[in-house]
């Protein structure tokens, strides 16, 4: 696991980071953290879900055979790329051997490698590979973020460890969606997340809208669309393909670019 402070290119924490041991701590400390550069560091650190600390940990500790050789970062992952994005993409939360691994969100995993592969293809991205935070890629008036920060068990988040980390999420929406002309939400997870989040901003008061692929509803601001997720389970069935997910970018970039 990588220790704050040890120089991995996406830590912004130190030795000296508050860390949330808690629900009630993740509240105070998001809600004070003075930038987004500091929540960032704050929720690197975070130690409130008892479940998933073990979780992350104990993959990092035991690792993958192919990945025998390299440190895992094994803690929780922040949001990447434009601090004022255009563009939000919003996901569910990181892989055990992706970005559980790399330090990165989507980054290591074949869920990464079709999400970045678009995302280039789309003009959003500097290059269409994302191996690990050393390969200098960069996002193109974009972000992407995630509702749970710890790699779950099974993919799959408990309720309250949803709420739990909530308040990363909401912090951060405070700051970048003011950019905001587009949110991609990939999967009903995270369009869930993201409607109760907005609900919780004070910027959407009626009922949630019904997820499914190619949805696209008009907020305060901006517009969301729902996309199929990238996982292996969607990519390898053939319910997400490559044309479907260039047709919601597209049509991102193209909501972007409206005056």
């Amino acid at each position: 696991m990588i220790r704050p402070g040890t120089g991995f290119p996406t830590d912004k924490a130190t030795g000296t980071t508050p860390v949330a041991h808690d629900a009630a701590e993740v509240v105070r400390l998001s809600a004070s953290a003075p930038s987004l550069n500091h929540l960032e560091a704050r929720s690197s650190v975070c130690r409130a879900c008892p479940r998933l600390v073990e979780w992350r940990e104990d993959v990092a500790d035991k690792r993958r055979a192919a990945y025998a050789d390299e440190r895992y970062w094994g803690r929780p992952v922040t949001g990447f790329g434009s601090a004022r994005p255009h563009i939000l993409v919003m996901g569910l939360a990181p892989a055990a051997h992706g970005g559980n691994r790399t330090g990165r969100i989507f980054t290591g995993d074949r869920s990464g490698d079709w999400l970045y592969a678009a995302l280039h293809r789309a003009g959003l991205a500097s290059q269409p590979t994302s191996v690990d935070a050393h390969d200098g890629l960069t996002l193109i008036d974009t972000r992407i973020t995630l509702p749970v920060r710890c790699a779950p068990p099974a993919n799959k988040p408990l309720p309250d460890e949803r709420d739990a980390c909530a308040p990363w999420l909401a912090r951060e929406l405070s700051w970048v969606l003011p950019s905001v002309r587009a949110v991609v939400c990939l999967g009903s997870f995270g369009w869930l997340a993201f409607f109760d989040q907005l609900r919780s901003l004070g910027l959407w008061t009626a009922r949630t809208p019904r997820f499914t692929h190619g949805a696209e509803v008009e907020a305060d601001g901006f517009s969301v669309l729902g996309c199929f997720h990238v996982s292996q389970q969607n990519t390898f069935t053939g319910r997400l393909t490559e044309p479907m997910l260039d047709a919601v970018f597209a049509r991102a970039v193209e909501l972007a670019a409206a005056p």
